[in-house]
């Protein structure tokens, strides 16, 4: 990655006029990279538009106190004038939704930063990682090493968000002593820790909540255990008057039950049906997300079907979880047989 940090930074330093965006219904990873490299951009005199197809998550507004972030409209496209294009926390054009055309047509110079993997060919520069925990620690390797390490507190801020979200709040596999000396420059150089995790942590509605509750009280298992799962339907979206954004993190709920080495989240959308996998160890869910034409790391993946009935999806998705919770992995061979139990 050092390399391609490298073959980079003078694009950042030798043009003037950018575009950054990241994937549809973004999160504190997407945002916080956004905001972070925005801020330092301009730090140095640069235009900057930030485009995203959705808007930005109410818990995120926090990070974009200069109002920089807008959601893209078609008829006001400025990404065509641009002299850079930054595509962060995603490797699809497909994931830009609305923007995905006026990105793969703009003339612009295309730098994609992921951490993501198989990326697509779309850009004229890769800065991925896949081992890294975060895009904001991508972010962060690449600023710390284009200006000496002195990053501002608005900087700091984005990309210790970004990295706190997609973290677990420094407590998933990839977190080693290294992350969490980054998160300690971060804080250094102005992040606030507490404020940050208030911020997107402890702002939930009432709605939030209750949809939360409801999701709990879908909690099944299977495979003697080793597989747990919740479903969010839309009516209940409806009812508690809240959004897909409103259950980000509720794959860690599923995880958090004793003996379980892989959880599934099941979502019903106006359009269609979001599935978000994690599991631990060996076990490489991503197998299994690309099985329902998605994709991801090895203990984090997802995937989203624009067709098809919630139940006979479930159904489907959880058969096809037998070979990777039972043959697939140390963790499985702990236990039993294949038989699948409510």
């Amino acid at each position: 990655m050092k390399s391609a940090i490298e073959e980079v930074t003078p694009l950042f330093k030798n043009h003037q006029k950018f575009v950054l965006t990241t994937h549809v219904n973004p999160d504190g990873d997407g945002i916080g990279s956004e905001a972070a490299l925005a801020e330092w951009l301009v730090e140095r005199g640069k235009k900057v538009s930030v485009l995203n197809h959705s808007s930005t998550p109410e818990v995120y507004l926090f990070l974009d106190p200069n109002h920089r972030i807008k959601q893209f409209i078609e008829k006001e496209d400025s990404v065509s004038d641009a002299d850079v294009i930054v595509v962060m926390d995603t490797n699809d054009p497909e994931r830009l939704r609305s923007m995905k055309q006026h990105v793969l047509e703009s003339r612009a110079i295309k730098i994609c930063i992921d951490h993501h993997l198989d990326p697509a060919p779309f850009a004229n520069y890769y800065v991925i990682d896949d081992d890294a925990t975060s895009t904001g620690e991508i972010i962060y390797r690449l600023l710390v090493q284009s200006s000496a390490g002195n990053l501002s507190p608005l900087v700091a801020q984005g990309l210790y968000c970004a990295i706190m979200t997609d973290t677990g709040s420094f407590r998933y596999p990839r977190v080693d002593s290294e992350i969490h000396k980054i998160a300690a420059h971060l804080i250094k150089c102005g992040a606030d820790p507490v404020g940050i995790y208030a911020q997107v942590y402890e702002r939930w509605s009432a709605g939030r909540i209750q949809l939360l509750g409801e999701t709990l009280a879908s909690l099944r298992t299977e495979y003697d255990g080793r597989l747990a799962h919740v479903t969010v339907t839309q009516e209940a979206l409806q009812r508690t008057r809240t959004n897909e954004v409103d259950t980000d993190n509720f794959t860690v709920y599923p995880m958090n039950v004793k003996g379980v080495i892989a959880g599934i989240l099941f979502l019903e959308l106006a359009n269609g049906i979001k599935i978000s996998f994690r599991s631990r160890g060996d076990i490489p869910i991503n197998e299994l997300a690309k099985e329902f034409n998605g994709n991801g790391h090895k203990n984090a993946a997802g995937a989203r079907l624009y067709t098809g009935n919630l139940e006979l999806v479930k159904t489907q998705v959880l058969n096809a979880a037998a070979k990777y919770v039972n043959h697939n992995s140390k963790e499985s061979r702990r236990y039993g047989d294949t038989n699948r139990s409510t």
